[in-house]
């Protein structure tokens, strides 16, 4: 965990939810199957910047949407290659390895997620499920960020830098343990703004887990397989699916 997840909502309803300015430039786009190096919605709070890109401390951060890559790439890495195994930040870990320690100190942004998927392994078999919330609100996912430009390109006009996220992810706790050991860090709203303030390093104070009245009121729910390929992209990926009704060799019926 997290290897996908769904995103519905348009920024209309991301701001009001966030209380953030739409910065996505018209590129947000609705996800039913949110993959690994897919571009998609994100919150982050930044000070904001005067004529020459200089960062503004003095000036309060503004909190907004933005459009990153699902994937982290250092600002030191030779080659953005490397995000695509670093989709994921070990809540345990991050503090620590040089990949993500910079980015959690002052990068960190939230991830809006109606949604992940999980598969449960039983015997050969993957049974697939859907983690939401069954009254509809966002579930923000803990994240971090970071700026990635190719060397020779430093300063050049016209290079756009790459932006990309990762998502931090936590042992499995209450119900979701029937699922998978691990689940992404989940931000109650309570603490959104101390997650997000670029000024605030006290990261212990915030790696906290997810509270357990959250895990608790989430809804576990069995989906179709559909969702195995990253090309299917449609609201009956998150229909519920009942357990099949499979045949006994006398003539009765059981659930499998």
């Amino acid at each position: 965990m997290c290897g996908r997840y769904a995103a519905t909502k348009d920024p209309a309803a991301l701001i009001e939810e966030f209380a953030a300015v739409d910065l996505t430039e018209g590129r947000a786009r609705v996800d039913h199957n949110v993959a690994p190096t897919k571009s998609v919605v994100t919150v982050v709070q930044r000070h904001p910047r005067d004529a020459e890109g200089l960062v503004l401390e003095d000036e309060p951060a503004e909190r907004s949407l933005r459009i990153m890559r699902w994937g982290l790439v250092p600002f030191w890495a030779k080659d953005p290659s490397v995000g695509s195994r670093m989709i994921n930040t070990r809540a345990e870990t991050a503090r620590e390895k040089p990949a993500f320690k910079r980015a959690l100190a002052s990068r960190r942004c939230l991830v809006p997620a109606d949604g992940w998927f999980e598969w449960r392994r039983t015997g050969k078999e993957k049974e697939p499920f859907y983690m939401t919330d069954p009254a509809g609100s966002s579930i923000a996912f803990g994240g971090i960020w970071e700026t990635w430009r190719p060397k020779d390109s430093e300063g050049a006009a016209g290079t756009d830098p790459l932006i990309t996220f990762s998502i931090i992810t936590t042992d499995a706790a209450g119900q979701l343990t029937d699922v998978h050991h691990r689940m992404p860090l989940i931000v109650p709203r309570a603490h959104w703004a101390g997650w997000l303030d670029p000024d605030r390093d006290d990261v212990d104070g915030l790696m906290v887990p997810t509270p357990p009245s959250i895990v608790e009121s989430l809804e576990l729910r069995p989906i179709s397989s559909l969702v195995n390929n990253v090309r299917n992209n449609g609201p009956e990926l998150l229909d519920r699916v009942e357990a099949p009704v499979q045949p006994l060799d006398d003539g009765l019926f059981e659930l499998s």
